[in-house]
């Protein structure tokens, strides 16, 4: 059955990975004419957390061929890997049906939730989890992307621009399909943190940090480093295929004592995995969790609860929030 261009999917009874020739993917995702420039340095004390693409980056891709994921009985033939309309679902049997807002979006404008965000609702680092994430703050989020009240303090970060265009686009029905569906969704443990002093030398691709061919080591400094744990399964979007993330030695006991003597569980709740309209904050990217720290204490978000958080963030420092991102990362969602 042949999927809106990019997929023809078929049974993949006796289909094996092998098909991939290569240990890498292409991971340069289709940049808007606006981010051609992205070889324009940060504008954020936080270069890490809005990762821009670095230029000429490519990685073969194995096309017309059928290709499958460990556990999925299902084989995709990708004819463009990037068609934001139609991203493939490996695991149909690990979610209740997407509606269609999620699963093929509207042409044009409006991108398929689940391209982003995955089928798991899970997401990558270059964007949110929404899995479990209450209906009510789907709701606001989107309204707020939509009367321009979220913005990003990187603006070649091409994600939030994404999801300004889209928060434009989406009707009130079609918002309210894809909140009641990632609200429905179980969090999962997707993030692994690992404390180190080095780590490999990186690039960034399709928006996310991957280690440089050939590469060798560096130091991490006051940093986040948030990497798949294979490359080859996330570039497929394999929802089962999750990140690890390399944080400074001792960040995060450094952010269990900022949480221990702060306010993040008045609101978010005493396991710090939401509390009524409130999101939950365990397990959850570490790098989305910096870049909406920062955000409200330079005043990017300013939606309709943003002032809540921003007297409880404007005494951070940048290691502050380095060590609440870790900190935050490692718990059980």
């Amino acid at each position: 059955m042949v999927r809106d261009m990019q997929n023809i999917r078929v049974n993949s009874t006796g289909a094996t990975r092998g098909a991939f020739a290569s240990l890498l993917l292409m991971l340069a995702m289709a940049t808007p004419a606006a981010f051609s420039a992205d070889t324009a340095p940060a504008s954020t004390p936080l270069p890490w957390a809005y990762a821009i693409n670095t230029p000429g980056v490519e990685f073969p891709f194995q096309f017309n061929v059928p290709l499958t994921v460990p556990g999925s009985d299902v084989a995709y033939t990708f004819t463009n890997p990037r068609n934001l309309y139609d991203p493939p679902d490996w695991h149909p049997e690990d979610h209740p049906e997407m509606p269609a807002i999620v699963a093929q979006g509207r042409n044009p404008g409006v991108f398929a939730c689940g391209y982003c965000h995955l089928p798991n609702g899970m997401g990558r680092p270059e964007n949110a989890s929404l899995a479990g994430l209450p209906r009510e703050y789907i709701l606001q989020q989107m309204a707020d992307w939509r009367a321009g009240l979220r913005q990003t303090s990187e603006p070649l970060h091409g994600p939030a621009t994404f999801m300004r265009a889209i928060g434009a686009t989406a009707t009130q029905e079609e918002v309210a399909a894809a909140a009641d569906y990632f609200a429905s969704l179980t969090p999962k443990p997707w993030i692994r943190v690992i404390e180190t002093d080095t780590v490999p030398e990186t690039v960034v691709a399709g928006w996310m940090y991957v280690e440089a061919p050939g590469g060798g080591t560096e130091l991490i400094g006051n940093r986040i480093l948030e990497l798949p744990e294979n490359l080859e399964l996330t570039e497929m979007r394999d929802d089962r295929s999750g990140f690890m993330a390399y944080v400074p030695t001792g960040s995060v006991a450094a952010g269990e004592q900022l949480v221990a003597s702060g306010s993040c569980r008045t609101c978010h709740g005493d396991d710090l995995r939401g509390l009524g309209p409130v999101p939950g904050l365990a397990g959850r990217s570490p790098s989305y969790i910096a870049r909406q720290l920062y955000d409200l204490q330079v005043g990017n978000r300013r939606g309709l609860w943003s002032p809540l958080m921003q007297e409880a963030v404007a005494g951070l420092s940048l290691e502050n929030i380095v060590s609440l991102s870790a900190y935050l990362a490692s718990l059980e969602p």
